[in-house]
């Protein structure tokens, strides 16, 4: 099997898996090939390295070890939950208890599009993603009443 980086004349890159060099050869010039994104057929080939698979071989060499990772202090993530806060209540609009009966309006087109939130319960949220109604509860949704 042959993997070759390809890309289309508009740009697009992508890969295509051939059964040997002959085959890409053949089916390019019998206008088999084009972009799975724009569906060019102006196609060519791009730099590609080869893989050569002689079978599972373990490593003789020791690995080395893995850079420890940092993770934020308790303060950063609660700075970061805040900021995140702060953009969501700036770009989207409080509608309260009427959470569910606004994301509907809006999803059936009743009323115009925007962001927003509010406060629905379970069951409404389930409801409303089984209307295919995308809503995402925010673990730090108290935080949004007070930066108003």
């Amino acid at each position: 099997m042959k993997v070759l980086n390809l890309h289309c004349d508009n740009g697009h890159a992508f890969e295509g898996w051939f059964a040997s060099e002959n085959d890409y050869d053949s089916q390019s010039e019998r206008g088999l090939l084009a972009c799975p994104v724009c569906s060019s057929k102006a196609v060519s080939k791009g730099l590609s390295a080869p893989r050569l698979n002689f079978g599972a071989v373990e490593s003789t060499q020791p690995q080395p070890p893995m850079e420890p990772t940092v993770l934020p202090s308790s303060q950063q993530v609660q700075a970061m939950l805040l900021k995140m806060a702060r953009e969501i209540a700036a770009q989207t609009e409080d509608v309260g208890e009427q959470f569910a009966e606004e994301a509907r309006r809006i999803h059936y087109h009743e009323t115009p599009e925007r962001g927003i939130r509010g406060v629905a319960s379970r069951a409404d949220a389930r409801e409303l993603l089984e209307e295919g109604i995308g809503v995402l509860p925010l673990p730090f949704a108290h935080l949004l009443g007070t930066l108003q």
